[in-house]
């Protein structure tokens, strides 16, 4: 069920009978028709495992089933909604950026660290992000939230993308990750930005960057 774009801070879905979609709570602004919004316990479909992989790293964010007939309007805090399409790869998107997503996308959770290695854990806890990446697989429609904006960089074959952790929002693709460092250890206490770590993003796909840095 694809979304349409009201504009930059609000978007629209289309729920059918038979099917379902998952959204953040408190996403729902409006909607028309005989629509239902139920909590769900597991965490959409990455089950029981998926939902404590994101609150050991401490990113539970909650989720509503919607289900029935009609159409709902999604949006969050002001910020800013950005529309992703899958057709049948992964999209690595952090948890508290979800906004909304197809039913028919399965969820799963991946620890930054199996791609990053000893830097994935630096990552999480030096810049604030979380160690653990939400990710969705399959057919279907993604809407993340972010700060000003954001722009699709494309990641090719020989040509690594560096992008500074706190502006990251998500990839997808064939794509590996690793966090570097450009000061000494001394330096890098207390510095949480590009200034002092940059992911490196190689191989195939693309990459969402926000215009802020600021956390949701």
């Amino acid at each position: 069920m694809p979304f349409r774009e009201i504009n930059d801070k609000m978007v629209e879905a289309t729920v059918a009978p038979g099917q379902r979609m998952y959204s953040r709570r408190g996403a729902m602004l409006a909607y028309r028709g005989d629509v239902s919004f139920t909590p769900n316990i597991q965490g959409g479909q990455g089950g029981l495992g998926s939902m404590i992989g994101r609150r050991v790293a401490g990113e539970a964010t909650p989720l509503m089933t919607v289900e029935g007939n009609g159409t709902v309007m999604f949006g969050h805090g002001g910020h800013h909604i950005q529309v992703i399409n899958l057709a049948g790869d992964t999209l690595y998107v952090e948890a508290d950026r979800l906004l909304a997503f197809d039913g028919s996308l399965q969820q799963g959770t991946m620890f930054m660290g199996s791609q990053g290695g000893v830097m994935g854990v630096v990552r999480g806890q030096v810049t604030g992000q979380g160690l653990f990446t939400t990710t969705l697989r399959g057919h279907g429609a993604v809407a993340v939230m972010a700060h000003g904006g954001v722009i699709e960089l494309p990641i090719t074959p020989g040509h690594t993308v560096h992008v500074d952790p706190q502006a990251y929002v998500a990839h997808h693709g064939e794509v590996t990750n690793k966090l570097s460092t450009a000061l000494g250890w001394r330096d890098m206490v207390g510095r949480g930005s590009g200034e002092a770590f940059q992911l490196e993003l190689g191989g195939s796909g693309a990459v969402y960057v926000q215009a802020s840095e600021e956390k949701l």
